[in-house]
């Protein structure tokens, strides 16, 4: 039986559940076992969290309405990762939120998204493949300890959405920035180990580096 911390995934129920497979292969390749959680209740047995991309979270979530280039939000799923969370937080288990996860994260702990980015820069193309951009690397963080102090990363960009640093909760920090200001990972201030990611370090098309994280993850959720 394949050994490691076991984490936390929650099952979305969409079209698209399929690319969670990316997921699962770098949680597996980091050295952690997943176990898809259906439901708001986590676990007891979970060492830690993975929270996932996908579709805009409600902004009502965050005292807005939403705009015209919005996703029709899927409340269930809002409500029910939201639930998996708040336990996960009390416990103080290790916590990864990637892309939508991040912005979830965001609006959990008190702050608000940039509903449309202008740019295109952020967003995925129109073949659907993804952009491209750097991001800054802030030191005495968890991600420096990943990749290095002060390190620039060119990482994958699939989002029209975005944490600034005037919408940043209280209890998150910024630990690294896009060129055009956009906070890009997070962590928690008061948690042991709870981040953010903008970006898709779980794709294939990532440098294999990119895996450093899931290897982090999985060593502090032992």
């Amino acid at each position: 039986m394949r050994e490691g911390p076991l984490v936390a995934v929650p099952h979305w129920r969409a079209p698209t559940w399929e690319r969670t497979k990316f997921y699962f292969d770098a949680l597996e390749a980091g050295g952690a076992r997943y176990l898809v959680v259906e439901g708001d209740e986590l676990p007891d047995n979970v060492r830690g969290l993975l929270l996932t991309g996908g579709v805009d979270v409600d902004p009502r979530l965050y005292g807005e309405t939403r705009g015209p280039l919005t996703d029709r939000p899927n409340r269930k799923r809002d409500a029910e990762e939201l639930q998996l969370l708040r336990p996960a937080l009390e416990r103080d288990l290790p916590v990864l939120c990637i892309c939508r996860g991040h912005e979830l994260l965001n609006v959990a702990l008190g702050g608000r998204l940039l509903q449309h980015i202008e740019s295109n820069a952020h967003r995925w193309q129109e073949d659907g493949t993804s952009n491209w951009h750097d991001v800054a690397v802030d030191g005495s963080s968890h991600l420096s300890g990943v990749y290095g102090e002060g390190r620039t990363l060119r990482v994958n960009s699939r989002h029209h959405q975005g944490v600034t640093e005037e919408s940043l909760a209280p209890s998150l920090r910024a630990t690294a920035r896009s060129s055009d200001g956009f906070v890009e990972a997070m962590e928690s201030t008061d948690r042991r180990w709870v981040m953010g990611i903008q970006w898709h370090p779980e794709r294939p098309e990532m440098h294999p580096d990119s895996l450093a994280l899931f290897r982090a993850f999985a060593q502090v959720c032992e």
